[in-house]
């Protein structure tokens, strides 16, 4: 009797474990969509209602979805320009979110890309992988500025998932020169676990090892390849800049101390006190859109 109890719990345990699991992953896989937040981005129009002149452009990724993006010429009559900046998103986030940087790099004389990654806004059946399939996403992005822009300097900056994208792509490429990266996680599954617990009160164990397993099954990925600690280290000697708020409640400023602790020279910290998460430009204006284009200009224009 007391056998069929034990194997009674355990089942029902199994279930709950296995569908919160399946359920959890869902909430990692499946975005929302919503609109620009003005609060959280600033500038939620097209680059016209910053008087930027730009061009409606796309380009497909290797698995064969188009996205959509703004070209930014830092002026219309210079055709010999071969520097640009690509703009990379956090998630769930889109174009919009790299604009408040815009204007002052293409003052700067940077030509700018900014495009949004792979979101069910394009296709409702588009997921969410913390950047191991929006990999593909940024490097089309180089492939467009390379063929289509003649593009020879390459600087990036990434948000939030868009940094720990932007680190990974940049190990394997060359062809980015310079990586500006603000809010980026060091490791996706570390910061979902995170949010988890936050968010929900769950313990690591023995829920989140069902839904990683779960999560790289349906997603069609390897969690260790969203792993930017991993690779940013590569990177040297390309430089790179982290930049991260020690009030961020969405990916703790932790991951931006492991990144640049894993990072090689050169390298630069902006230890933002009381920032929130990808809000720098809100935090310190001068000093974001100053340190970003400085640090493009000691190394980029080299």
């Amino acid at each position: 009797m007391i056998k069929k109890i034990i194997i009674s719990i355990c089942l029902v345990l199994t279930t709950l474990i296995l569908t919160a699991g399946w359920y959890f992953s869902s909430v990692i896989l499946q975005l929302s969509i919503h609109e620009c937040n003005q609060e959280h981005y600033v500038f939620c129009g097209d680059p016209s209602t910053q008087d930027i002149e730009f061009e409606d452009v796309n380009f497909t990724s290797e698995d064969g979805l188009t996205l959509p993006g703004w070209y930014m010429a830092a002026s219309v009559n210079n055709h010999n320009n071969d520097k640009a900046i690509l703009l990379v998103h956090g998630r769930g986030a889109n174009r919009t979110e790299g604009m408040r940087y815009a204007k002052p790099l293409i003052a700067a004389g940077y030509n700018v890309l900014a495009f949004d990654m792979r979101h069910p806004r394009q296709n409702p059946n588009i997921i969410s992988t913390m950047s191991f399939h929006e990999k593909k996403d940024v490097t089309a992005a180089l492939n467009f500025l390379e063929k289509e822009k003649n593009i020879k300097q390459i600087g990036l900056m990434g948000f939030s998932m868009g940094a720990a994208t932007g680190i990974i792509v940049m190990a394997k490429d060359p062809r980015v020169k310079v990586g500006v990266f603000s809010g980026g996680y060091a490791h996706g599954m570390d910061v979902l676990t995170e949010q988890a617990k936050k968010l929900h009160g769950l313990p690591r164990y023995p829920l989140m090892p069902v839904v990683e397993k779960l999560f790289e099954w349906r997603g069609d990925l390897d969690s260790d390849e969203i792993n930017p600690e991993k690779y940013i280290g590569q990177i040297s000697p390309r430089p790179v800049y982290i930049m991260h708020g020690t009030a961020d409640q969405t990916v703790d400023f932790s991951h931006g101390q492991r990144l640049f602790a894993a990072a090689k020279e050169p390298k630069l910290f902006w230890q933002a006190e009381g920032g929130r998460h990808t809000r720098l430009w809100q935090h310190d204006k001068e000093k974001a859109e100053n340190s970003v284009v400085d640090f493009f200009n000691r190394y980029l224009k080299q």
